[in-house]
């Protein structure tokens, strides 16, 4: 259920107050009324508004001198002018001293809902193309593979997607791709217009995981040297994704759950409480449960987060899928590399179907990116392939049923990127430092020769 849109009317004439904010209150706003500038700058200061009505002509301070007080608040709060007749070309300059909009008196109440509407998307939409201006867009690929679990996991979706559920729960292993799923629900669903918002809890230092959710005010810890939106803000009305959330410290869970519980949060180092409207999707490759067990999760939080949940199949329990997702990062690698895409003879295919991707999606993504650097537009033979694929006694290898280990390989890596390297330094040699003629020699673009260099440090 949506929360209430709360409004601050600011007029001197109390009768006008009165009679709009009864107006307002039918359509189901949550409205207070003041009657000057100095008990607007009060009522902003101790409340959270969503928008504010201004008139123009206020007694002591106006209200130009009481938007740029807003302003220095450093508070997101749209603000609508209200003018009288004949104050048109005062309202329009408040409008370019930074109001959201203005009416003049007198408006119909349909025409003010409007507005409200109007600009109340707007500023959403403001803060998400700020939000999404200070990360890197990951784009949404799309759910590839026809197996039987991956037709069950988009019914699954589908139906999630569309219903009430505001509280979603996905378990896999690491790599299986639940941010991905996360981004199908948020797609498919009445809120796909408006943000998703991703948080990875593993990321971030535990001290910044709560200004980072929730916001902060200017000055509340060391380093908080301006006003922070909070990404439970950001995502208001619409997802927020919170990757690994069995990382949460113990400190923040308790905050969390009272957020799901009725919406309702607090900024470090606010005065009042915030509230948001937000689909919530957990994710995480722990066992809650044990977790719970061992005094490293909260029970309470984890049953109100453990009421939908979805599981996401590994990668090696898909079947033929395996060899469409390699067709679709081949075909990916090749054009962001600049070159044909790699393909794989029969017998490497057999491998490929066999292995037991122990990093699941993520592995094999990283595979193919490797070769198509490494052998760009050839055949893949299996003698190129890592070692760890030619193991037929892996000790973490099953039937396929069993959770296998998703231990990093550090010595595989190091291996790949000295042979990488020196695959560079020979094309840049015969090409006598020229690097558009050494991308030419490696079958790349100039543009992927120079992120090669970056990444490995031959600039």
């Amino acid at each position: 259920m949506s929360r209430q849109i709360r409004i601050l009317i600011v007029d001197d004439e109390e009768s006008f107050v009165r009679s709009l904010s009864f107006a307002l209150r039918t359509e189901g706003m949550d409205v207070t009324g003041v009657h000057s500038g100095e008990d607007a700058f009060l009522a902003v200061r101790k409340q959270q508004f969503d928008i504010i009505l201004l008139d123009l002509r206020l007694p002591g301070a106006d209200g130009m001198e009481v938007l740029a007080s807003i302003q220095k608040l450093d508070i997101s709060i749209p603000v609508i002018m209200i003018s009288a007749h004949g104050d048109t070309r005062a309202a329009v300059q408040a409008v370019k001293n930074g109001a959201a909009d203005y009416l003049s008196k007198p408006f119909e109440l349909d025409e003010l809902i409007h507005t409200i509407k109007t600009t109340l998307d707007q500023s959403q939409v403001a803060l998400e193309l700020d939000y999404h201006r200070r990360r890197d867009a990951v784009p949404a690929n799309g759910l590839i593979g026809d197996c039987a679990a991956m037709s069950a996991l988009r019914t699954t979706i589908d139906r999630v997607a569309q219903s009430s559920a505001s509280r979603i729960l996905l378990l896999g292993e690491s790599g299986t791709g639940k941010a991905l799923v996360a981004r199908a629900i948020h797609s498919q669903s009445p809120r796909q217009d408006r943000a998703f918002v991703e948080v990875n809890c593993a990321a971030l230092p535990e001290q910044l995981i709560e200004s980072e959710l929730f916001g902060a005010e200017k000055g509340s810890y060391t380093g908080a040297h301006q006003k922070r939106t909070g990404l439970v803000r950001l995502a208001d009305s619409g997802t927020l994704f919170l990757d690994e959330i069995g990382e949460l410290p113990l400190a923040l869970q308790a905050k969390f759950l009272h957020f799901l519980e009725n919406g309702d949060y607090r900024p470090v180092g606010a005065e009042r409480s915030a509230s948001a409207d937000v689909r919530v999707i957990a994710a995480t490759n722990r066992d809650l449960a044990e977790q719970v067990r061992l005094g490293q999760f909260r029970e309470d939080l984890f049953y109100r987060l453990n009421v939908i949940t979805i599981d996401i199949p590994a990668l090696r329990a898909r079947g033929e899928d395996i060899l469409s997702l390699v067709s679709h990062f081949a075909d990916r690698q090749a054009q962001a590399e600049g070159c044909r895409p790699i393909e794989f003879d029969s017998e490497t295919q057999g491998i490929l179907r066999t292995h037991p991707w122990r990093g699941n999606v993520r592995e094999l993504k990283n595979l193919i990116e490797r070769l198509t650097i490494l052998y760009p537009g050839k055949t893949i033979s299996a003698d190129v392939l890592p070692g760890e694929f030619h193991q037929t006694d892996d000790p973490h290898y099953s039937d396929g049923t069993n959770r296998l280990s998703n231990a990093a390989h550090p010595q595989l890596q190091d291996r790949l990127d000295v042979t990488e390297r020196h695959i560079v330094q020979d094309a840049l040699e015969q090409a006598d430092g020229h690097k558009g003629r050494a991308a030419e020699i490696l079958g790349i673009s100039r543009h992927a020769l120079k992120r090669r260099l970056q990444r490995l440090g031959l600039q």
